[in-house]
């Protein structure tokens, strides 16, 4: 089993996470990869407090002369790191002690042109393997295993029909991975938000390594849907139409960076993350949503038994039989999946896509009866055929709330 994380240029296959309940735990143990499979190389974790990831990033302004703010620069120089030797590719330098982990060091200065078309495409999902140790039997409850249920590709313009999907681009000790996220709503700026949504093992190796690197989200990325062939000749307005945002803070939980792992599934129920971005170049003053045209409101009332009757995962999928140029969802009604008794129930619900979809959104009515962000791909197993998010709660809202109000006055 895999755990569906990040892709990355060394490899493209299946996902890798947690453990089960007893009754599931030998079925798990080949099918549970997909938190691992979507992000990237790192571990997910789980099992602590919210806390804060501080990410210091370069700012644009609406000249589209990148700016480092003082105070930046200063905490560059704190963790030792020389912006310019950085961006020259110092950045490449994984070494244990260099792997910043912590949560309050999170640093991701912009590379102006890093992430160009070529990149992008070739960012794929990491080879994940599932520990089998990690799917240990929990007394929790499982509902049986949803059937498979086929993913759809989303017809373009995927702005048009999904305006808030994108995909999360970072590098990782074993190469330029990628996830998927969605534009959230941010109640500090109503309709000007600057929040995305993705999985914790996006941003964030766990707990034996650290915040991975040169992360950027690219909404609507190939909005136009062109096939593999297309794309090699592609310009970055035809795969970025809408710009590409660095993540100049980010934020998962406590209990991810304790005890996420890239095998089993440790942290799953906690796997998700918040990305305060910046556009790489300007905007002309506007915001992520104002570009995008839309944003999704975050429900965190979700009930340990699902109630409603169905839900879409949107996503990215990455690992064969698909491509990760396109986009795909799935729709099918929520069941329960527990990893471990001391932790909260997840969602389940069959659907086929692969590695690369982790950190997709899962959307479904809130409680005024519109569209709203649910839960987020987590983990998945090797052979496909279903997928399963956290559910958003105490946890989740206090990683949200603590972005929100970090940049509330500016």
């Amino acid at each position: 089993m895999r755990s569906i994380r990040p892709s990355s240029t060394t490899s493209r296959r299946g996902w890798t996470r947690r453990r089960n309940s007893p009754v599931l735990a030998a079925a798990l143990v080949s099918a549970l990869v997909l938190t691992a499979t979507a992000c990237e190389s790192g571990d997910a974790a789980a099992g602590g407090e919210a806390s804060a990831s501080a990410a210091a990033s370069a700012s644009a302004s609406d000249d589209g002369k990148l700016k480092i703010p003082d105070d930046i620069r200063d905490r560059l120089r704190e963790h030792g790191i020389d912006v310019d030797k950085w961006k020259n590719g110092a950045w490449k330098n994984w070494d244990r002690d260099d792997w910043l982990r912590e949560a309050n060091e999170y640093i991701n200065p912009i590379i102006e042109g890093l992430w160009d078309p070529d990149r992008m495409r070739e960012a794929e999902e990491p080879d994940q393997g599932v520990d089998d140790s990690d799917l240990s039997g929990d007394q929790g409850v499982t509902d049986p295993t949803p059937e498979p249920v086929e993913a759809q590709a989303v017809p373009p313009s995927y702005h048009a029909n999904v305006p808030t999907a994108g995909k999360v681009f970072f590098d990782s000790p074993k190469g330029s991975a990628v996830c998927s996220a969605t534009v959230v709503k941010d109640p500090a700026h109503p309709g000007k938000s600057n929040l995305v949504w993705t999985a914790g093992h996006c941003v964030h190796a766990g707990k034996k390594g650290g915040w991975y690197r040169n992360i950027a989200f690219v909404p609507s990325y190939n909005d136009d849907g062109k096939p593999v062939a297309e794309l090699e000749n592609a310009t970055r307005e035809d795969v970025a139409p809408y710009g590409v945002w660095w993540g100049d803070w980010a934020q998962t939980s406590g209990q991810w960076i304790e005890q996420g792992g890239s095998t089993g599934g440790d942290g799953a129920p906690y796997d998700f993350a918040v990305i305060h971005v910046t556009p790489e170049k300007g905007s002309g003053g506007k915001s992520l949503e104002e570009m995008v045209g839309s944003a999704l409101p975050v429900d965190f009332k979700a009930p340990a038994v699902p109630k409603t009757k169905s839900v879409t995962a949107i996503g990215y999928p990455a690992a064969p039989p698909f491509d990760g140029q396109k986009l795909f969802r799935c729709q099918d009604r929520p069941g329960r999946l527990s990893i471990a008794a001391s932790d909260p129930t997840m969602y389940r619900i069959g659907c086929t896509m692969t590695g690369g979809s982790s950190g997709g959104g899962w959307v479904a009515p809130g409680p005024d009866g519109k569209p709203a962000l649910v839960s987020n791909t987590s983990i998945g197993p090797v052979t496909s055929g279903w997928l399963a998010g956290p559910r958003l709660g105490a946890e989740a809202k206090g990683v949200y709330d603590s972005v929100s109000e970090k940049f509330a006055g500016r």
